[in-house]
């Protein structure tokens, strides 16, 4: 494909199988991403799918075959055309260069004819075939424009030649024509090599995959493929090695670096029990880890696929712009027309009119227009993935720069995540049922099932203490209040102190307590017992959390930047407000939204959202994936849940806050340089197809802009490359 004229036929030809109920094709990175409907089950649908693509003109290739080429490909790759069109059409420019010094160096005619010739129709083929598909298609592309145009040159040319006067030498059109060619070509070679740098950070993540894994079997360490490690086995990672797989440390101490995966640069500590990422660096420890993922279910894996997913999607922009260039070709085959026509008019001749509308169809090829965007998106996705920042699809890209308010969940997010048991208040006169050791242990059973981290810091805690725990009896989960259960007979209600009111429980000796902990900002929760006499509250929990390193100076930073913070939380309002002051926070200024049920933070992002506000929502556990799907972007935390980071646009690997403004922040530079992009694309036709239609630029000048303005806006896409998230948590202000 060379334009966006190209792209859109190719769709119309992939939607036009039965059974496909939508296609995507991106011009940049020339895949489609094809949504298949339930009924296209047929074996052959790839071959179908294949001769659709082949029928409107091009050559389908599967994405390991490019994978496979891409890799293989050195930097000087595809030149060879290009070179051969230079030394050609250098002894047609060359008399060019002498009229300026007095020197007449003009070739015969035979020995033009003889240089353009090869130019025209051996490395111009191309052209001609891809154009004679579009017009057998009723569309245009860049490959009919140029195919007209220079053959309008060459045409002109021969038939001066032939026509001339015996010993008259007339002005030939043949260099034109060869030139255009070999500057369309250098443009279009210049054009790939920039591509394949914006598909570099695929090629790094496909990378870190090692293609041997040290297997334990019967007879010690054996050396075994990649593809053959299977879920459960034992693998050896030696000092230095890359993991292979996902899994779990079960012998040894090491580092681990993880940088390529979440941008965090500090090796991370990783022991027996410790979770291991696959493509991830082994330190200076030799581990024994049991595999829990291969294949396409591995953390890299997944990390590709979104990366590859959101380069293949279309920002909504780009679609505005497949409509424009749907026309466009059409409306410059009209206006090079009008251009020969009106030249021959005004009394010009047959050579002049057709020389300019030559200009007209060379400088209108839409190429700059087609890969304004995916080029951007591509630069923009790719060094956000380096960085830790994983954006699953370009609508939340490009939507992510007009955020002006970012809701927060609190627990897992801007705090720990982690809660202790600080306080354990047994009802005085529960004293003579069980001493605080027994109601402790009662409690931490009914609990044990529970993966809430409140559940989980009471069984924590009776541990630590030396308590046994019971097996309970009839545990049932409350979603959104507590747990209850029974144990040793025994029926308890364990959960918010909300839950306890609406079940009129009254807390007696307990109250002030509960207040007293409540106003020091501690989560309070009570336990009650179910007796013949009703529900009587015997104990009070008290937990704490901190703030996550970082979590305040990632508010001060947002803040900084213009941008509402705002902190979702289920703790009452004494302890949601105190872990929001610690946070730099201000209550009073409705940055707080306090006991929220996890069923209604979806509710509150929609409380943001009212009044016209952009909202991201950023959130880590599977009750946040609703109100992750509500925002207008939501980000996930990326040592959260898979459901969270399912229902996001975006996934923030190190699971930091400091990764929010940095995510908003390439957001705005990637939707920068695709205006910037589209700007220079658009003011480019609009000032070169009238310069060229009233004469100013010859079709040679016509085909150095052409080819300089793809160039260009791949350039520029490419400076995005260079950016970069400051360790303070501000990102670096180049790549403007």
């Amino acid at each position: 494909m060379t334009c966006a004229s190209c792209v859109g036929r190719v769709e119309r030809a992939l939607r036009k199988v039965p059974g496909v109920q939508d296609a995507t094709v991106n011009l940049a990175t020339e895949r489609a991403h094809i949504t298949l409907g339930d009924a296209a089950t047929q074996a052959d649908i790839d071959a179908i799918l294949r001769r659709a693509v082949r029928n409107a003109g091009y050559e389908p290739r599967s994405v390991a075959e490019q994978e496979a080429s891409e890799e293989s490909k050195s930097p000087w790759a595809g030149f060879m055309p290009v070179a051969i069109g230079l030394l050609l059409s250098a002894p047609l420019v060359l008399p060019m260069f002498g009229d300026l010094f007095g020197q007449h160096w003009m070739l015969p005619a035979w020995a033009q004819f003889l240089l353009a010739a090869p130019v025209q129709f051996i490395l111009g083929a191309r052209f001609y075939k891809a154009g004679w598909h579009a017009a057998r298609a009723l569309s245009g592309n860049m490959d009919l424009l140029v195919a007209i145009g220079t053959s309008a040159g060459f045409g002109l040319s021969l038939w001066l030649w032939l026509t001339a006067h015996p010993g008259h030498t007339p002005h030939l059109y043949f260099e034109a024509s060869a030139v255009v060619i070999t500057l369309v070509l250098l443009g279009k070679w210049l054009e790939a090599r920039a591509k394949r740098q914006t598909t570099a950070a695929i090629r790094a993540l496909h990378a870190l995959r090692p293609d041997v894994a040290h297997l334990m079997g019967r007879d010690g360490e054996v050396d075994v493929p990649i593809a053959e490690v299977m879920a459960g086995d034992k693998l050896v990672v030696r000092p230095g090695e890359r993991v292979p797989v996902d899994g779990v440390v079960v012998e040894g101490h090491t580092q681990v670096d993880e940088s390529m995966l979440t941008g965090e640069p500090l090796p991370v500590v990783r022991e027996a029990g410790s979770q291991l990422t696959g493509g991830s660096i082994n330190g200076d420890g030799r581990i024994v880890m049991q595999v829990s993922a291969v294949g396409s279910e591995t953390v890299l894996a997944r990390i590709i696929r979104l990366v590859e997913d959101a380069q293949a999607a279309k920002a909504p922009i780009q679609r505005t712009v497949d409509k424009v260039s749907a026309i466009f070709v059409p409306v410059v085959l009209v206006i090079a027309l009008l251009t020969f026509l009106g030249w021959m008019a005004y009394g010009a001749g047959v050579e002049a009119a057709l020389i300019h509308a030559v200009a007209v169809l060379v400088i209108a090829c839409p190429c700059a227009l087609g890969l304004a965007t995916p080029a951007a998106i591509m630069a923009g996705t790719g060094v956000a993935a380096k960085n830790g920042i994983l954006i699953k699809d370009a609508e939340a890209l490009e939507l992510a720069h007009r955020v002006d308010t970012v809701a927060f969940d609190k627990t897992g997010t801007l705090t720990v995540g982690q809660p202790r048991l600080i306080a354990f208040h047994v009802e005085p006169s529960a004293a003579e049922l069980a001493d605080q050791s027994a109601v402790l242990a009662a409690v931490a059973s009914v609990q044990s099932g529970s993966e809430h981290p409140l559940a989980r810091a009471v069984v924590a805690a009776a541990k630590e203490r030396g308590v046994a725990i019971p097996e309970p009896d009839g545990v049932r989960a409350v979603p959104g209040r507590g747990t209850e259960g029974e144990v040793a007979g025994r029926s308890y209600l364990i959960g918010s102190l909300r839950w306890m009111q609406e079940l009129n429980v009254d807390l007696g000796a307990l109250a002030a307590q509960a207040t007293d902990l409540q106003e020091k900002g501690a989560t309070v929760s009570a336990v009650a017992e179910r007796r013949t006499s009703g529900l009587v509250a015997i104990s009070l929990l008290a937990f704490g959390d901190e703030p996550k390193p970082g979590a305040m100076e990632a508010l001060a930073e947002l803040k900084a930047q213009g941008v509402r913070c705002v902190m979702i939380s289920g703790d009452n309002k004494g302890a949601a407000y105190a872990m929001a002051r610690r946070l730099g926070l201000d209550p009073d200024r409705g940055e707080v939204m306090a006991e929220v049920l996890p069923g209604d933070k979806a509710a509150a992002v929609k409380q943001l959202q009212q009044g016209g506000h952009v909202v991201a929502m950023v959130g880590d556990g599977v009750n946040d994936a609703p109100a992750l799907a509500a925002a207008d972007v939501g980000m996930a935390m990326g040592n959260g849940t898979d459901v969270a980071m399912h229902a996001a646009g975006i996934t923030l690997m190190r699971g930091d806050p400091k990764l929010v403004a940095a995510a908003l922040d390439i957001s705005h530079r990637t939707v920068r340089k695709i205006r910037q992009n589209l700007f220079w694309a658009f003011a480019y036709n609009v000032a070169g197809i009238p310069l060229a239609a009233l004469g100013f630029l010859s079709p040679v000048v016509a085909g150095a802009a052409m080819a300089l303005s793809s160039v260009s806006v791949m350039t520029n896409a490419l400076l995005l490359k260079r950016w970069r998230i400051r360790e303070e948590g501000s990102s670096s202000d180049r790549a403007r």
